[in-house]
């Protein structure tokens, strides 16, 4: 087995790729290669690529169609411009319908029948043509390298799906981290283990104290990819906070015995929770209480001593 191969193999057996994908991405990073190194914007390539042999095979792939001479295609440019113009005047977007009577030729899908019987006598139109291109010998290096890198990104982009979907079930939970450090903005960066959050200013205690190593406890406001990855933003302020630490802690409001109406928070110092149910049997204050305020003293702990009052809703 080639090292390509084996470094496909690695990737599809540890993430969870199916290899049919990385390589199709490695043959349309090939692709790309060649029409910028050797061939022009006009191709459309199609490759086969032997990771045990590093051999490959390329095709500019093009649909015959109907000879449309260029005074013609000119004219229908000019004419597709008028008719963009006219519905940007009337404050709309001009539809592929708008202009489908109107000759329209796609060089680099498309091949002209008398250039395609250039290429085969018997072509007509509608036929799709496969066209080999010649591959010069200093590709052979590029192509190994170019199925490297897509490799790494391949896994790159395996890892930030995994932590995505990981951390997308945490949204509305509670996640334990440690804060690493805070940025130019102010905001504080937490380590997750496989990744970091976000806390921004308007969501940080202003009592408390992120020294970096200390370990503290988040709320999962949102979990989003962006364009470097996952992207997770915490909060200490959050009212649902206390909302998640009564239900981790009180199996009557876990259970729904015991329902939170409402919830007035001065984050770090003091929040307010009203509390009811509907069984008479059940006293919803004492059941978030707990004997002699243990439940209560518990969830306290769990805010950073955050003062809790529970009233009747």
């Amino acid at each position: 087995m080639s090292e390509i191969s084996k470094s496909i193999q690695i990737i599809c057996d540890e993430k969870g790729l199916d290899a049919s994908v990385v390589m199709e991405a490695v043959e349309q990073a090939l692709g790309a290669a060649y029409r910028k190194d050797f061939g022009n914007r006009q191709m459309n390539i199609k490759v086969h690529f032997d990771p045990e042999t590093g051999d490959m095979q390329m095709w500019d792939v093009k649909t015959v169609v109907e000879d449309v001479d260029e005074e013609t295609l000119d004219q229908a440019q000019e004419e597709v411009a008028a008719r963009r113009e006219a519905a940007y005047a009337e404050g709309r977007e001009l539809t592929d319908e708008e202009v489908d009577d109107l000759p329209r030729f796609n060089p680099k899908l498309e091949l002209m029948l008398t250039e395609a019987k250039a290429v085969k006598k018997s072509a007509k139109v509608g036929d799709v043509l496969e066209i080999e291109l010649e591959i010069p010998g200093d590709f052979g290096r590029m192509a190994a390298q170019t199925a490297k890198q897509v490799i790494i990104q391949k896994l790159r982009e395996a890892e930030r799906s995994s932590v995505f979907e990981d951390f997308k079930g945490q949204e509305g939970k509670i996640v334990q981290a440690v804060i690493q450090r805070r940025d130019r903005s102010g905001t504080v960066i937490v380590d997750l283990g496989k990744i970091t959050g976000l806390l921004p200013v308007a969501e940080q205690i202003s009592r408390e104290f992120y020294k970096p190593g200390a370990r503290m406890r988040f709320y999962v406001i949102s979990v989003a990819m962006g364009s470097r990855g996952p992207e997770i933003i915490l909060s200490r302020t959050h009212n649902d906070m206390v909302r998640v630490v009564f239900e981790q802690e009180i199996p009557e409001v876990a259970n729904g015995e015991v329902q939170i109406k409402g919830i007035a928070r001065d984050a770090g110092n003091r929040s307010k929770v009203a509390v009811w149910t509907e069984d008479e049997g059940i006293d919803p204050i004492g059941s978030c209480i707990g004997q002699r305020g243990s439940r209560i003293t518990t969830i306290i702990d769990e805010l950073g001593g955050e003062k809790i009052d529970v009233i009747q809703y």
